[in-house]
């Protein structure tokens, strides 16, 4: 009976342990991190993010080079097989031998344009094993296209370079559109939400983000007790994101999102008005601030985002909006549930806005133009978390119902 009771114990514990699949989650998202942010293997290791050293044995380099070579994200790949293998050289006992570091390495300089490197890091491949073929036959083919192809010039293998992706300059606080000029239209005030009898004595802290498209920051909307009460509620459902594809684009729980593998990861539920009063209390408050109906609003979204955590480039409107009885999704709150020691900035690419996180605020802004029309100054997305732990919710306001809430344009670009 013992015996019994240890194995079923042993068998528990062994389904704490994280999968292959969650291993290589981690290792995704420390590769996002790396490409987002310009990281190297040393800024990961050495404590610079999180400012205590890490140590990342040869196995776990390993796996982070495969993890990049199977994305094709080379230059990531070689770097953490080139800092396996100095970890070798240094005397590191590990179960990953140098001929499987150098094997990366080959690849992974060839497939990202130096060639020299190639050659040098198979014929160190080869000298370790003579005996493989494969490789011997690879050295013989990569000499040859030297000697026959044009010479250009070697892409720096060792140095980062930035992509032209505006989403991942914003995120590093770079490319931001903020002149002097649009930083005096902005403005902070109490609001009252267009005179609504629930704010006249307890007006809201209204500041602009943005002035085109108008975003909007409201201030200390939730309390620390109504914010531990969403986790609470929210952590036993947490399921990870899912993202659906489809010939118009693809998405996450019915977004519009940029095309992509990872376009999303994060855990998230969705939970409905009457499984607390304090979810039905966010709910009129955010009918009281925006002046919208929440009749056709979606049930609040409660997302938390690990380290790595992000959401890539999306409009919240819907795919096929016509379809649906409430129509689009008119307008966005997005409440901040913590704060985070870096990264998880939410970005505007298209219009060069960086919001950053900043716990107990809500940020508002219209999906859709007065014409009904998307806004594709709208796209948005959620930077990776960098050091910390990111819990935000969010509530989508449908159309239905705010016909004589937010006036409409025959015109549509308005």
């Amino acid at each position: 009976m013992e015996t019994e009771e240890y194995v079923e114990r042993l068998d528990e514990e062994f389904y704490k342990l994280p999968s292959q699949t969650d291993l290589d989650g981690a290792a995704s998202g420390i590769i996002t991190l790396q490409e987002t942010y310009l990281l190297y293997p040393e800024n990961i290791t050495s404590g610079a993010i999180t400012g205590k050293p890490t140590f990342l044995g040869p196995e776990a380099a390993y796996h982070l080079a495969m993890v990049a070579k199977e994305q094709k994200k080379f230059q990531h790949a070689f770097l953490w097989a080139w800092e396996g293998l100095k970890q070798l050289e240094q005397g590191t006992l590990s179960t990953v031998t140098k001929v499987e570091f150098l094997a990366v390495l080959s690849t992974s300089a060839f497939e990202f344009g130096n060639l020299p490197l190639a050659i040098i890091s198979t014929q160190q491949l080869v000298n370790q094993d003579p005996t493989n073929e494969p490789a011997r036959n690879v050295l013989s083919t990569f000499k040859l296209l030297y000697r026959v192809l044009t010479p250009t010039p070697n892409r720096d293998i060792f140095t980062l370079q930035p992509s032209n992706s505006s989403y991942e300059a914003l995120c590093r606080g770079e490319g931001i559109k903020m002149t002097p000029r649009r930083q005096r239209a902005l403005f902070c005030r109490y609001s009252t939400g267009g005179g609504n009898p629930r704010l006249m004595y307890a007006p809201v802290k209204e500041e602009d983000e943005w002035d085109n498209p108008p975003i909007k920051r409201y201030h200390d909307i939730i309390s620390e007790k109504e914010m531990a009460t969403l986790k609470t509620l929210s952590r036993p459902k947490l399921s990870r994101t899912s993202v659906y594809h489809s010939e118009e684009g693809s998405g996450i729980s019915s977004n519009r999102v940029s095309q992509g593998s990872l376009a999303c990861v994060s855990y998230s539920v969705f939970l409905k008005d009457v499984e607390d009063p304090v979810l039905a209390r966010i709910s009129q408050r955010i009918a009281d601030i925006t002046g919208l109906d929440m009749e056709s609003a979606d049930r609040l979204q409660v997302a938390n985002y690990g380290v790595g955590g992000h959401f890539k480039p999306h409009t919240d409107s819907l795919v096929r909006p016509r379809l649906s009885i409430t129509q689009d999704r008119i307008a966005t709150v997005l409440i901040y549930l913590s704060d985070v020691q870096s990264g998880g900035a939410t970005v505007f690419p298209e219009i060069g806005a960086a919001l950053q996180v900043q716990k107990g605020s809500a940020v508002f802004w219209y999906n859709l133009l007065r014409s009904g029309e998307e806004d594709d100054n709208t796209l948005h997305a959620g930077c990776p978390v960098l050091n910390g732990s990111k819990w935000i919710a969010n509530k989508w306001i449908h159309e239905r119902g705010q016909e004589f809430r937010r006036q409409c344009s025959l015109s549509a670009f308005e």
